[in-house]
């Protein structure tokens, strides 16, 4: 007989989710307060992360990055969601978002200028899709154009629910080029803050991921050279549904990580908090509900596990389609509305501490709802799932 195949992970991928959680326990959990009570950003906390190993984790060291692969970032984002997941929400933002994507779909040139700092944390990365009439249906509905003057591109429109938006140094925007023919008129653009006609309109006020900076970005006739072009003209699309997929099999693993936390509070309220003369714990409705945690956790990480595995290897201008897209859109869809049960009964074993403001299981509540909502929501989620189903 042979050998029964593991499903745990292999003895690399431990070592990265370790060094990982130590790393982000030691230098997140001081700073989750004040994000939380204050909108605040820490300034230097990417580059902190930079230094530690665990930016550009996609990107290979010729290039600045720590040479891994997107399912040891996806690990890393899962530790960083345990300790402070406004800071993982971030570091995913710039990390896949933006560095991965430009990492697979940037030329050579625009590589050696934009990689290194953004690697070592001293550039914040971000991502320009989403618009105030353009949400679910982004590409469809997109009004941000780019029009070819000369040397440059004249990118004219908004973009709106933007993270790390206010604080971002480099951003890849998506317009379009050629607006009569739809989707297949987007193009990628790599832009910088200090172009001339960017500006940062507001910063948004959340009510969870709070410190995680948000905002609203406002291209009025924003100059962007012609050489900073991603890919070919027209063919935007390409990298936006490759570039989804990616982000909806990363922000899997940060749900799993907020999970865990919660679990990890709830078992310890559930020993110390006493009630009737004894500890809430030996309580079996209360057990009940620490075992259906522990069970939707489980079944999280093996299909969270298992998509970033079978996407690792995505090729470039792959995904948008066919198993890859499926997969990842289910995914996200069971770990988001996992995460949103499982939060739920984390408050409920809680009590009235639970929906005390400053609470840490408060702050991770607060966090479940938009991934229910962020990287295409749930019901485009299933759409997306049933569509292929059909397509046979």
């Amino acid at each position: 007989m042979s050998t029964p195949r593991s499903f745990a992970l292999s003895a690399d991928d431990r070592a990265v989710l370790e060094a990982a959680d130590k790393f982000a326990r030691k230098e997140f959990v001081p700073l989750a307060r004040r994000m939380d009570d204050e909108e605040w950003w820490p300034s230097d906390v990417f580059q902190r992360i930079g230094a530690a190993g665990f930016m550009g984790a996609t990107v290979p060291a010729e290039h600045g990055g720590a040479g891994m692969d997107l399912f040891s970032s996806g690990l890393i984002c899962q530790a960083f969601a345990r300790w402070n997941p406004a800071i993982a929400l971030s570091w995913a933002a710039h990390d896949n978002l933006c560095v991965n994507n430009i990492y697979r779909n940037a030329n050579e040139a625009q590589r050696r200028q934009y990689l290194p700092d953004l690697c070592n944390g001293t550039k914040i990365g971000a991502l320009g899709l989403t618009e105030p009439g353009a949400g679910s249906d982004a590409l469809g509905a997109m009004r941000t154009s780019a029009r070819r003057e000369g040397d440059h591109y004249i990118l004219n429109g908004t973009k709106i629910y933007i993270t790390n938006g206010p604080v971002a140094d480099v951003l890849l925007v998506y317009a379009k080029t050629a607006p009569e023919l739809g989707a297949k008129g987007i193009s990628a653009f790599i832009v910088e803050k200090n172009f001339p006609g960017f500006k940062v309109a507001q910063k948004l006020i959340k009510m969870g991921f709070r410190g995680s900076q948000t905002g609203e970005l406002v291209f009025d006739n924003c100059r962007v050279p012609a050489a900073n072009l991603v890919g070919k003209e027209n063919e935007g699309v390409k990298i936006v549904m490759s570039g989804l997929d990616l982000e909806r099999a990363l922000v899997a693993g940060l749900c799993v990580g907020i999970c865990e936390r919660a679990l990890e509070l709830s078992v310890e309220y559930a020993r110390t908090r006493v009630q009737f003369g004894k500890p809430i714990g030996s309580f079996q409705m209360v057990q009940a509900m620490l075992a259906e945690m522990y069970t939707e956790i489980e079944a999280m990480k093996t299909l969270v596990w298992r998509t970033l595995a079978e996407v690792n290897d995505l090729e470039v201008g792959g995904g948008g389609r066919g198993d890859a897209h499926k997969l990842t859109a289910a995914s996200i869809l069971y770990a988001g509305e996992a995460c949103n049960r499982v939060l739920n009964k984390a408050v409920q074993v809680h009590g009235g501490s639970g929906y005390i403001w400053e609470s840490e299981i408060n702050r991770l509540f607060r966090c479940i709802k938009i991934l229910e909502i962020g990287a295409g929501t749930s019901e485009v989620r299933k759409m997306i799932i049933a569509e292929e189903l059909l397509r046979g």
